[in-house]
């Protein structure tokens, strides 16, 4: 198997990290790396954040994976601005825009997501935003730069996205008002505690939070460019430019094609292996059995596009195990770190250690009595305890947590 062809769609984060585990794994054959972009793979998370800073000095250089010297060493043949566009699953070749075949002797679909659209009047105007990639977060850069202009911007969409930019606007100097149709922010994602503590952060920021409101029109002159964002109950918010953060879909359309299993992304077993043994999906796009939530799940996050791409390596080069990762996500907001360990929803009790308003504080998640995950904003270490309990299955009650002076590092000494 280590000498078999390989070919990978999709070079982000887990395309890119698949082609390196390959090759650190052991298979000697081609692999083939496919990237609609012409850049060279890059990391996403920085986009919304230190990259769109006008005075930040970080450029898509300093975001790139790797150099392009490591494709050329490792023998990986990266292609930019290629779209593969039909698999052959009787003769596995893949057909791409330009016309080229690729024969395969295992296929890897890491073709991501793409941002929701906004299902209102007006959201194509020039001045409307969405933040997937560097080619977007480069305009929306050059907006926020604008010099000596205070500008007008509206968020529509309280998740990560959303948030990590208006905090990176409104420390830039611009107006911001975002706009959520959820009762709280990060509804899906947060507990109640954390959500509530990083409204008042944004609200204390000067952040004109819309809780429970929905757009209704986007505004402009003729086919001009954005003015205004019209809510539901009719109020006009003033907007320079808007960006919308209101989810990602998987890109599935060639799997579909394929006839592969998909729903709400690419179907795939324990091994992210799909409903044909010689294609796999890992990233955004797949949906996989997660032991941590009990069910098949999609999870957005750079920890499980890395994950999976060393565990579908191993699955290729004739070692597989199952996909076991325990996940964990953060984000970074007016300088504070928030850090996710676990997956909290479906909690029935939380307990709260630190101080919030001091802005150090972590919010550790129960089901049953059992510790399913944790919420850290500024305390790393908490972070790191409660990953490496979730990952070896120590039990920890929130009875034991609530005790006055408990200490998640006395805890950690004990299990070392």
């Amino acid at each position: 198997m280590a000498g078999q062809s390989v070919v990978i769609v999709g070079a982000g984060q887990a395309g890119s990290d698949a082609a390196a585990a390959l090759r650190s794994q052991g298979h000697t054959g081609p692999i083939t790396l496919i990237g609609e972009e012409s850049h060279l793979p890059y990391q996403r998370p920085p986009l919304s954040k230190a990259y769109l800073y006008p005075t930040g000095g970080v450029g898509l250089v300093d975001l790139e994976l790797r150099p392009a010297s490591f494709y050329d060493t490792q023998g990986v043949e990266l292609l930019r601005g290629e779209e593969a566009v039909r698999i052959d699953r009787e003769t596995r070749s893949l057909g791409l825009r330009s016309g080229r075949e690729l024969r395969y002797d295992s296929l890897v679909l890491a073709t991501g997501a793409r941002p929701r659209k906004l299902p209102v009047p007006g959201a194509e105007r020039p001045g409307v935003f969405v933040l997937r990639g560097a080619d977007d977060a480069e305009a929306l850069r050059q907006r926020l730069a604008e010099p000596d202009r205070t500008l007008n911007v509206v968020v529509i969409g309280a998740g990560f996205i959303g948030l990590e930019l208006a905090s990176t606007a409104t420390r830039s100097g611009h107006r911001v008002t975002v706009v959520e149709a959820q009762p709280r922010v990060l509804q899906r994602a947060l507990t109640e505690e954390m959500s509530d503590w990083l409204t008042a952060e944004h609200r204390s920021r000067g952040v004109r939070l819309l809780l429970r409101r929905e757009v209704a029109e986007l505004l402009g002159d003729g086919s001009g460019p954005v003015r205004a964002v019209r809510l539901g109950d009719g109020e006009e918010l003033p907007a320079d430019l808007a960006v919308v953060g209101i989810g990602v879909l998987p890109n599935v359309d060639l799997a579909v094609r394929a006839g592969l299993a998909v729903g709400d992304g690419i179907l795939v077993d324990e091994h992210l292996r799909t409903s044909d043994p010689a294609i796999f999906a890992i990233g955004d796009c797949a949906r996989f059995p997660s032991r941590q939530a009990g069910r098949p799940m999609r999870l957005e996050s750079v920890q499980n596009a890395s994950d999976q791409a060393r565990c579908v390596a191993a699955a290729i080069c004739g070692t597989p195990e199952p996909y076991t990762a325990l996940p964990w996500f953060w984000s970074e907001q007016y300088g504070h770190r928030l850090q996710i360990a676990g997956l909290t929803a479906g909690h029935d009790r939380t307990v709260l250690l630190g101080h919030p308003a001091q802005a150090r504080f972590s919010v550790l998640c129960f089901r049953e009595g059992r510790l399913i995950g944790a919420e850290s904003v500024n305390r790393a270490a908490d972070h790191g305890i409660v990953r490496r309990l979730l990952t070896s299955g120590a039990e920890l009650t929130p009875e034991q947590v609530a005790v006055p002076g408990f200490d998640l590092k006395d805890l950690n000494r004990q299990l070392v």
